[in-house]
Order: C-alpha cells, then structure tokens, then sequence
C-alpha cells in the first residue's frame, strides 16, 4: 500500500466533524491494506509510529529535502526506514539518522513529508484516535466494537488484534484472554470538578447519595501494571512499556506476596525521609534507570489472583480479594462510604499529605480495562497562571493553516524578560485557533522552520497539573499538562505571573 493512501485517507478524516464518516474513511482504508501491512497501516491510521522512540523531533525535521514529484513510497518501506532510525545509537549516529531522514523524506512529496512530519512528532492532527480506528476495524471486520475493544484491551493495543479480527472475525477476538505475563491496558478515570460531582457521576445521584462508593487517593506516581507467574514477575508502564529491570525493589515486593499468580495495578512513588511524596520528576526519573532514589509500590486493584481472572467482578470483590493478598503498607489508602462530607474530608486529608487527589469509583463496576468512564472519576484541584506566549508553532493536518502550538513563559524581573516553560495547544476551539492566527501575525517579530515568533504581549490563562523539574528550557522547569483557558485581554505582559510564583508549585 502507498504511503499516499493513507495521507488522503487522513486529509478525509480531517476534513469531516462526522463520526460516522471518519468511521467509513478509516474502515475502507483498513479494509484495503494487504494483510502483511495492517499492523502498520493501523497504527498510522491511528497517529502513530510502530517505534516508541525514533531519536526524531520538530528539530531534526525543520529543513527537509525538496520533496517528490510523485508518490512512491510504501507503507512498509516507512516502517522499516523508522526502524532503522530507532536503532541507530553510539558514535557517528546523528550524522547517520540525519542522512536516513534526508533520504527517507527526499522520496515522499509535499503533502507525505507534512504527514510523516506530524507522525513522527505525535501532532497529526486529523481527528482519529485509537477509539476512532477501533471503531473502524469493527465495520472493516463486521464485528461488535465491544469485541474489538475487549479484544485490545487483553491484547495490550489495537494494532496487536487488527490482524485476527480481518481475518478471523469475531470468533478470533474472543481466543484473546487475560494471559499472567501479557500487559493489558489500564483502566482510565474521568474527570469530576469537585468530590461532589464525581460521586453524582458514579453512582448516577442527582440528588442525596444512598448507594455506597470508595474513594482512594490519586498519588502522584508511575502507573504500573505487575504480572507474577511463580518467581516471574512482568512490570510495565502505562503505556505498557517493561520497566521490570529498572524497579527491582518492587520485584522484590511483588515475589513477598503469599500468591502462586497475580496481576495487580498500582503506582511506584519516590517518597521523601518524611514519608511524603517527592516531586513527579524524580519518580520519572527513578522509573527511566535501575539505580537511584527508591520506589515504593502502592497497589489499588487486582485483575488475577492464583488461576482466577477478576476483570469482571465488581469493585467491591476485587477490592477484598487485594486485602487479602496485599499488606496494608502497599495499598493506596482507601475510604469507602455513601458520605459526601466524608469523601470531601478523606480528599482534603490526602491533599493535605501531598498527595495530587483523588479518585472516586464505583464498587459495583468491573474492570473496564482500556476505558475512561463514569465507572471511576478523579478529582485534583487545578491550578492556573497568567502567562504570555513567545512564540506560536503552525499547525498541522486539521489545523493545517493555523497558528496553533503555543510556547509559553514567565516573567523574569532579575532579567526583564521571559523564561520558557512549555507548549500547549490543548483547549483550542477552532474559535480561538482562528483569532489567535491573527493575533499573532500581528505580533510577529521572525519565523524560524515552523514556528513563528511574537512580541511578547499577550496573556494567557493556563490551566496545569504541576511543575516538573526539566533540562529542556533553560528557567529548569515545565509545566505539566498545560490547557488554555482563555486569553487576558485585560492584562499586560507586566501583570504575567513571575518565575518566583512557578518555582514555589516545585
């Protein structure tokens, strides 16, 4: 299949609000792919490359070749020129990865370069995710998205079942099971304002709450997900990355458990002499190398224990079934009641602690692993900042011709200017996108690749979750999931929040 392919088929999926014809575009591609590229085909389709890490980025891929007249490339030729890339390593391998690109991109035209652009660096912005291209493979596959969608999330990813369900249908989904050793995708909380709401939103009380829920504390650490078969013992990330060689004190926890098979999900967490929390970077960083600050497991379902899978059992069993087997001191705190005033309280306490919040679930709902529902309901305060942008990135497939990236900074009084902080182009209507191209081709000063650069004059009210230590903007901080507010027409870059008021959230 022609790389081309799948470009028009992403400029079709971006050009339509509608669900169903994003579904028809993404399904008639997945049905035309050979059988030997649809692994490839529906990873791309969903925005992604097959390679976790390319050594690629917006740098390495400012100043292209000319591009092709014609399109040649193949999807597979793709896979296999990034591949290449991701194991490119050691002495002499910039100059290498740089001469691959040039080589890769000098045979894609215009419109494949902007794509693969976009691939490479995460920001194809067409409208389909992952949910999206399952939902596809099930028309592609005549079979019920919830097959396609129980079937991933066993298998640990779409692209991992894409495969059996074009060839085999649904009788091929159902042979995939939960296998001790095989990371599945964890299940994902929604999102509540207050402790009020999220209790409404999971046992579905408009008014008084009868029903019974727990509420457990949302630290602010690793996700992990620990398989242990016999003495073998399986860590892996949210993104089921395995990280098993670089957490051996949680192996050694995991293999103290009075348990012959078990699947648990948890979070690893540096900790402070104090017993508090260190901050997220330094569990990141703990989590990337086997040496360093030690991690504590902290442990809050269970999915299999000693032969019995658990995925569809309610909370409540599961949640007895984790006490039984897991020590106290490796559980998240937990608070199960039918009291508002007491989940506010139990929040305040963990907040108090240090800790990011937290979640409220249902004891009644299973596993429902890969999905982000009413089932569990997270609740973290959010902190905000007035910040002025220095600079706005050109977007890419659905908001190709928009200003969109925007980089962020604080103000400096030692220097009188700005210290970088991060980008972000989340909580971007089109309205906003559309006003702020103009804005900022008014305050344009230069362009450099893709981004161009602004006075710096106008405000932003940002939304985050934390600030993150980093080596990556020279002020040594970045924000943590940052999302625009809104614009501050009504204050100056002079009334921007300081550097001083970022460091004290480290």
């Amino acid at each position: 299949m022609l790389v081309a392919e799948l470009v028009s088929t992403s400029e079709a999926v971006a050009a339509t609000r509608s669900r169903k014809a994003k579904v028809a575009a993404l399904a008639a591609c997945l049905t035309a792919a050979p059988a030997a590229e649809v692994p490839v085909v529906t990873s791309y389709l969903a925005g992604a490359l097959l390679q976790r890490r390319t050594g690629l980025g917006w740098r390495s891929l400012a100043d292209l070749p000319s591009p092709a007249a014609e399109p040649t490339l193949e999807v597979l030729e793709v896979d296999a020129a990034f591949a290449a890339l991701a194991a490119l390593s050691g002495a002499g391998s910039q100059a290498a990865r740089s001469a691959a690109v040039t080589d890769l991109f000098a045979r894609a035209t215009a419109a494949e370069q902007a794509w693969l652009r976009g691939l490479v660096t995460g920001e194809l912005r067409q409208g389909a995710l992952d949910s999206l291209v399952q939902e596809a493979l099930a028309v592609a596959a005549g079979v019920p998205v919830a097959s396609v969608r129980r079937a991933a999330m066993l298998a640990g990813s779409t692209v991992a079942i894409a495969p059996a369900a074009l060839a085999g249908g649904e009788e091929a989904l159902a042979a995939y099971g939960l296998e001790v050793g095989r990371p599945v995708l964890p299940m994902l909380a929604s999102s509540a304002t207050d402790v009020a709401a999220a209790v409404a939103k999971v046992t579905g009380a408009a008014g008084p709450v009868g029903a019974a829920f727990a509420v457990d504390v949302k630290l602010d650490g690793i996700r992990i997900q620990v398989h242990r078969s016999g003495d073998e013992v399986v860590i892996a990330t949210r993104t089921l990355e395995d990280i098993t060689a670089r957490l051996p004190e949680v192996v050694e926890v995991v293999r103290s458990l009075p348990v012959a098979s078990v699947v648990l999900d948890g979070e690893a967490l540096a900790l402070g002499e104090d017993g508090r929390p260190r901050p997220f970077q330094e569990t990141a960083s703990r989590t990337a190398q086997a040496t360093g600050t030690l991690v504590t497991p902290y442990f809050f379902d269970v999915l299999h224990l000693d032969g019995q899978d658990l995925l569809d059992a309610p909370g409540s069993e599961r949640a007895s079934a984790l006490a039984g087997v897991v020590p106290e001191e490796h559980r998240v705190a937990r608070l199960e009641t039918s009291s508002v005033d007491e989940a506010e309280s139990f929040a305040r306490d963990a907040l108090a602690a240090g800790h990011e919040g937290v979640v409220v679930k249902s004891l009644d709902a299973a596993y429902d692993a890969g999905r982000r529902g009413a089932s569990w309901v997270k609740v973290k305060p959010v902190h905000t900042l007035d910040l002025v942008v220095l600079g706005v990135e050109w977007g890419s497939g659905r908001r190709q011709g928009w200003l969109s990236n925007i980089h962020l900074g604080a103000r400096d009084p030692a220097s009188g200017g700005f210290v970088m902080l991060g980008k972000t182009f989340k909580g971007m209507t089109d309205e906003i996108l559309a006003w702020q191209t103009e804005r900022f081709l008014e305050l344009e000063t230069s362009r450099s690749g893709h981004v161009v650069h602004v006075r710096p004059e106008q405000v932003v009210e940002i939304a985050f979750d934390g600030i993150q230590r980093s080596t990556r903007y020279p002020g040594g901080m970045a924000l943590r999931f940052a999302r625009v507010v809104r614009y501050r027409d009504d204050k100056t870059a002079a009334d921007a929040d300081t550097v001083e008021t970022v460091r004290a959230f480290l």
